[in-house]
């Protein structure tokens, strides 16, 4: 049996009440995981700008919500950006879900919530940069002959150009104050950017928050997307792309020998979160609880991992500690102590192993009787929204026992030596189900963030 977390106090215990997600695979949690399950992967040619030209021609691409089937009046939302639609329209499923009321008939929560006690706390992205503007403008604004920029001329052309909405969406702050608007929420708000750990750290944050008393319900998730000519140049020129154009649907590949980086991919994951004491107040239903979290950084090389993932450990182990669980330790039922892992999984050469090696040094013999799959495989990398959407996935796993595949896995790579659940769903209900789940997010600049999140028993 597991150990009961640290905190046993309803008040300080964190669940998870509503789930909302907008992905490649589909516009709800139910489609994607769905997806998920039939190793479906939303892969295809780039539609949001000409990509003919780059070794990276491909992404994942989410469809665009229409704010005007979530909300009764939309209109405060009509100049946001696609990552801020992204995340009304999860964060409106997860609040549904909850039993917090349908954004559709009012944006009110219900009066029997204290405002000033429902916070957010997202890891979101900053807005797509309106491109086209931002390069006309430096070419008018660019002088031959003095081969410098005229800054007279940049700024005419900047205001005649420019939009003020269109660029005070860009902010990344600008998701979370959407948020916040749609909800009511006046309670603590809070947005973090580490990379592609900022959705698991804000929801782990957002626990703690919870946990010291700072709140009664937290909305915590993410949303990004970088499928924009700077956002995929970028990530081209750090090679960590795939450039696999005659294999696009099965371009991802985490944890195979011949994996050649990750896909691009877009969307959103937002959770709501409560004390059990105030779910339990409402009669909500918890869909799972969050029992540990571990943060830390590399302090290393800005796009280089340590090699040993010594971070990664350290994170693992926290979130474990919290927990109360002993990564070396055998339960009543002959399992390890965590029943699956959501691996960050990028695909990337130096990811995949370095994570192997981490899980390895943590779990010792006990990693080699641990599902692990990454969903990156059939998603893409949502970046900054990917580790609440793999959250999400593992509150899934909890609640069904199925193990999502890593899809693409055919030609192992002896270095990644683990249970990486290549290319079929599992089903480890006669094993005994899903009662623990570790999900890991690793980031660019050395950022290392841990969730475990644990069966609701009382």
């Amino acid at each position: 049996m597991i150990a009961r977390p640290v905190q046993t106090d309803a008040a300080r215990r964190v669940v998870i009440t509503g789930t909302g997600a907008v992905t490649p695979l589909g516009g709800d949690v139910d489609s994607t995981w769905a997806g998920l399950l039939a190793g479906r992967t939303g892969f295809a040619p780039i539609t949001r700008f000409d990509a003919r030209t780059f070794s990276t021609c491909f992404a994942a691409e989410a469809d665009i919500p229409d704010l005007a089937g979530v909300f009764a009046d939309p209109s405060p939302h009509a100049g946001a950006g696609r990552n801020t639609r992204f995340a009304l329209a999860a964060a409106a499923q997860a609040w549904r879900q909850a039993g917090l009321g349908d954004a559709r008939a009012s944006a009110d929560p219900p009066s029997t919530l204290d405002r000033s006690r429902v916070g957010i706390y997202l890891g979101s992205g900053e807005g797509i940069l309106d491109f086209d503007t931002y390069v006309r403008t430096n070419l008018d604004g660019w002088d031959a002959d003095a081969r410098a920029v005229d800054t007279v001329r940049w700024a005419r052309a900047a205001r005649e150009r420019m939009d003020a909405v269109r660029e005070i969406e860009q902010e990344s702050n600008m998701t979370l104050a959407h948020v916040a608007q749609a909800f009511g929420a006046e309670g603590p708000a809070s947005n973090c950017l580490t990379a592609c750990t900022a959705s698991t750290q804000a929801i782990g944050e957002a626990a703690g928050l919870l946990s010291r008393g700072d709140a009664d319900v937290m909305i915590a998730g993410g949303a990004h997307t970088m499928i924009h000519p700077l956002g995929v140049t970028g990530f081209i020129r750090l090679t960590a792309l795939s450039s696999r154009r005659d294999a696009i649907e099965s371009a991802s590949r985490p944890f195979s020998l011949d994996r050649d980086g990750f896909v691009m991919g877009e969307g959103a994951g937002m959770l709501v979160l409560e004390t059990l004491a105030h779910a339990r107040a409402r009669g909500a239903e918890p869909i799972a609880e969050i029992v540990g979290f571990g943060s830390s950084a590399d302090a290393f090389r800005v796009t280089d991992i340590q090699p040993e993932g010594l971070g990664a450990q350290h994170a693992m182990r926290d979130a474990l500690g919290q927990a109360g669980l002993d990564p070396r330790a055998v339960g009543d039922d002959g399992r390890p102590a965590v029943h699956y892992i959501s691996a960050h999984g990028t695909g990337t050469r130096e990811n995949d192993a370095i994570e192997t090696r981490a899980v390895r040094a943590v779990f010792g013999d006990r990693a080699d009787a641990i599902p692990m799959s990454s969903v990156k495989s059939m998603l893409g990398h949502l970046i900054a929204a990917a580790g609440a959407v793999e959250a999400i996935v593992c509150a899934k796993v909890i609640q069904t026992g199925v193990a999502p595949p890593t899809q693409n896995l055919r030609t192992p790579d002896p270095a990644c030596d683990l249970d990486y659940v290549p290319n079929e769903p599992r089903d480890l209900n006669p094993a005994g189900g899903v009662r623990v789940a570790l999900s890991n997010s690793f980031g660019f600049g050395g950022q290392n963030n841990t969730l475990i999140l644990a069966r609701f028993e009382g």
